[in-house]
């Protein structure tokens, strides 16, 4: 099984990219996140754009198969 590290952050930024594909990736982050919680930082009804930031902690167990 995959398992999300540290150093897979950045592909996160990589642009561009669909929003199936940020879907899974975020998916991927959360599940292997001890804690997460998300903030909408702006939204703007006129326009539809929003920003959202993600906070957690990476379950960095080394003990589990990847």
């Amino acid at each position: 099984m995959y398992r999300f590290r540290l150093h897979d952050l950045a592909m996160l930024e990589t642009l561009p990219t669909s929003p199936a594909n940020l879907t899974e990736k975020l998916g991927e982050l959360l599940s292997h996140s001890l804690s997460s919680t998300a903030r909408v930082e702006k939204l703007d009804a006129t326009t539809g754009r929003y920003t959202v930031t993600l906070r957690g902690i990476l379950d960095q167990d080394e003990g589990l198969p990847e």
